[in-house]
């Protein structure tokens, strides 16, 4: 997802007036209202957010500076506990750590549990108990451990239970250290779990009030957002123009706009304009048009959501493809229409649509290979050479920007998601021809477009209707559906 920082910076890029010159405290308070705005989105909008152990490679920089520091530390303790008589320093500020982290464990309702730990870990005591070199380590960590593994999730039961036969006081606290940190992230992702309901109630007002609190400091015209309606609203007229008196038919490979036109005029309703917004999306191109202002926080997991429709796009036309050149026969036979689509969707996993051309070569090979071999088991004469260049050449030529088979599946494709702009036209109409092979990767897509676009127009729609209002379109009236989307 996109980081704190370059939402902030990408709203400061897209304000149209030069923005105010911010102090220092200004531009850190802003930096963090932002993170406040991006989080409360990331768990309304992502229901898998959670907070995950970080884990640096082997190799890497981070790791090996993030090792010496460490030894270096751990070392340091070893030899203050190792000499005579035994230096506490280090082990009574390691000591008061534990403590505070262990009583940020505990719930509203743990107050007995927090007198007995306040007690146990009395740090004025352990100090004196230091200064006389009667300092029971062992007891206090015996103590440690016991609450550890009554605070610990079920999950971190095994962590906790390995940490008795540490017998290395040094070792023992370092992982004392290692398994709080990760009962300090359950701690989190459980709150994150108790306030998603909260904030899914609150989430609209909430991140409204927010980006006029950031437009207020930073003041924006949104002028990638016109740009984006502009576009829009250019594509919604010249579709309604030439084709003015055909309803939206399921399948249809012209542009779809929901609530395409006003009935009074030429003017499109506002909601059509949004709404091929919101498609256009899907064919976003980063190097040559700037990402909506209302849409930074979710530009990430859409442009994730492009990369899989484009994905499916292949995969569908390569499927389409096999199936004009084998035949039904062939394309019936068990898992053989499985075993293409992992082939296929393998070979293109991570790669940008630039790439495509180059995996299409690859699919063609592995495509041929698979066709050959089912028809060899299913006692079907072999292709010609003719034939099996015939299957390769279609498969390469997808790569194609006006390849006809790519162009009708992403059309088909398009129009089925565009449904899921509307929660209550989800189920009104079913799959075209072509797209029943990824029906579960449509479906799985659509939610996730659907769902992202819904919680987009419930906080930013009365933007986008001041927008259409004054700038894209100034001469629709109020019966037209300007007022509301």
């Amino acid at each position: 997802d996109m980081s704190f920082t370059s939402s902030l910076v990408n709203f400061l890029s897209a304000a149209s007036p030069p923005p105010p010159v911010l102090s220092m405290a200004e531009l850190l308070e802003t930096a963090q209202e932002v993170s406040k705005m991006t989080i409360a989105h990331e768990i309304v909008v992502n229901r898998d957010f959670k907070l995950q152990e970080v884990s640096f490679s082997p190799n890497s920089l981070e790791s090996r500076v993030k090792e010496t520091l460490h030894k270096a530390f751990w070392d340091n303790l070893k030899e203050q506990l190792s000499a005579s008589p035994p230096v506490y320093t280090h082990m009574i500020q390691l000591l008061q750590e534990i403590k505070e982290t262990i009583l940020s464990l505990l719930l509203p309702w743990h107050s007995r549990l927090q007198g007995q730990i306040e007690e146990a870990l009395d740090m004025e005591l352990i100090t004196q108990e230091a200064e006389h070199g009667a300092l029971d380590i062992p007891s206090l960590t015996m103590y440690i451990l016991g609450t550890m593994a009554m605070l610990c999730a079920p999950v971190r039961d095994e962590e906790v239970q390995r940490l008795q036969g540490v017998t290395d006081p040094v070792q023992l606290l370092r992982e004392i250290f290692r398994v709080l940190d990760l009962m300090k992230m359950d701690m989190v992702n459980f709150t994150i779990q108790s306030l998603r309901p909260h904030l899914q109630d609150h989430s609209v007002e909430y991140e409204q009030k927010k980006f006029q609190e950031l437009l207020a400091k930073l003041p924006s015209d949104l002028d990638h957002t016109t740009e984006w309606l502009h576009k829009a609203a250019a594509e919604v007229s010249a579709s309604s123009l030439s084709s003015p008196s055909h309803p939206e038919v399921c399948g249809s490979p012209a542009p779809l706009s929901l609530g395409a036109v006003s009935s009074s005029s030429s003017i499109p309703s506002p909601m059509s304009v949004l709404n091929q917004g919101y498609m256009n999306l899907l064919r976003w191109e980063p190097s040559l048009e700037k990402y909506p202002e209302t849409l930074l926080m979710d530009q990430a997991r859409l442009q994730e959501v492009q990369l899989q429709v484009n994905q499916l796009t292949i995969i569908a036309a390569v499927l389409l493809v096999t199936s004009s050149v084998c035949g039904s026969a062939l394309l019936s036979s068990p898992g053989f229409v499985d075993r293409l689509k992992r082939v296929t969707k393998a070979l293109l996993e991570g790669l940008p649509h630039t790439r495509f051309r180059e995996a299409l070569l690859d699919i063609s090979n592995h495509v041929h290979q698979e066709v050959s071999e089912s028809l060899l088991q299913l006692g079907y004469p072999a292709f010609t050479s003719d034939k099996s260049a015939s299957l390769k050449g279609q498969i390469r030529s997808i790569a194609e920007d006006d390849n006809a088979v790519r162009s009708v599946i992403e059309q088909r494709i398009h129009s089925f998601l565009s449904l899921h702009l509307s929660p209550s036209a989800q189920n009104s109409c079913s799959l075209s021809k072509g797209l029943a092979p990824i029906q579960e990767e449509l479906l799985e897509v659509g939610h996730r477009f659907g769902s992202m676009i819904h919680h987009n127009r419930q906080v930013y729609g009365p933007y986008y209707l001041a927008i259409l209002k004054k700038v894209v379109l100034p001469g629709a009236e109020p019966k037209a559906g300007i007022d509301s989307f």
